[in-house]
């Protein structure tokens, strides 16, 4: 990083769940936290740290809580929980449907923290009394056109990525929404701030920095997505596009490969387009 210091992380590692071959618990958060000493020695005295983490809810919610618990002997102060609401989901009919992700919020020393860049569009879902102006009784619903609402941490606004949006990457099967990224960064840092992601995957947070102008230093250890990232942002200066839709990054040297027929998993999508 050439003696440079970032104000902002925002990792989303691979899970222990679908991305790696499926290692213990002890053994992932042994491998976590290699990447978090990684990551205290970029960050900045006074800085935040954003991490995206998965609780199998068929494995007692891990990796999560031995996460949590190996994040106390760390030099973060946590600060907050939150989820981020999917429209898809998955479960059986003998237990609730999962329709969530965990964001986990982190600091070291007193980081930015921009209100004013928090304030958001998301709606109340819930009927209800809320007080009542110059005689009339209003409810939650009609407060919900307010342009001043905090962002809470529970976020319902956001829409999972799927293939009809424009900001899809065919082949990234954990591709976070740039609304999320972007949130995340107006809040956490100020323009020419520099961010940090360590699994860059689909480039999103080089591409919501690149839009918030902020600087990014991002990286993955798959060439493939090192790629993707640097063609998503490539196409995005030349053309203004967040990503590809129904197509694929990959279009010039395999233009008969529909995205449709690219696999979700990610052996398998490398196996299909190289």
């Amino acid at each position: 990083m050439g003696g440079e210091v970032a104000r902002l992380a925002i990792h989303d590692p691979p899970y222990n769940l679908a991305a790696f071959e499926l290692r213990s618990v002890g053994t992932f958060i042994d491998w976590c936290k290699k990447w978090l000493i990684s990551t205290e020695a970029a960050l900045a005295s006074d800085s935040s740290l954003y991490v995206w983490l998965g609780a199998d809810q068929n494995n007692g919610f891990q990796p999560f809580p031995d996460f949590l618990l190996m994040m106390r002997d760390q030099h973060f102060q946590p600060r907050s929980l939150i989820t981020m609401r999917n429209q898809r989901g998955y479960g059986t009919q003998k237990n609730w449907m999962a329709v969530r992700q965990e964001l986990l919020y982190y600091t070291k020393g007193k980081p930015v923290f921009n209100i004013d860049a928090e304030y958001t569009d998301i709606p109340k879902i819930l009927r209800g009394y809320y007080k009542e102006i110059n005689g009339r009784r209003m409810e939650n619903l009609e407060r919900s056109h307010s342009d001043t609402i905090r962002a809470g941490n529970v976020w319902v606004d956001i829409q999972q990525i799927f293939y009809r949006m424009e900001e899809n990457v065919s082949g990234c099967y954990a591709q976070k929404p740039i609304k999320c990224i972007d949130r995340i960064i107006r809040a956490s840092s100020n323009p020419g701030d520099l961010v940090i992601d360590f699994f860059a995957h689909s480039g999103t947070t080089l591409l919501a920095s690149e839009i918030l102008k902020r600087k990014c230093f991002t990286v993955d250890i798959d060439p493939i997505y090192a790629e993707i990232s640097i063609r998503r942002l490539e196409r995005f200066r030349a053309t203004g596009r967040l990503g590809w839709q129904n197509g694929h990054p990959f279009e010039e040297e395999v233009p008969d490969i529909k995205a449709s027929a690219i696999p979700t998993s990610v052996d398998s999508a490398q196996e299909v387009l190289f």
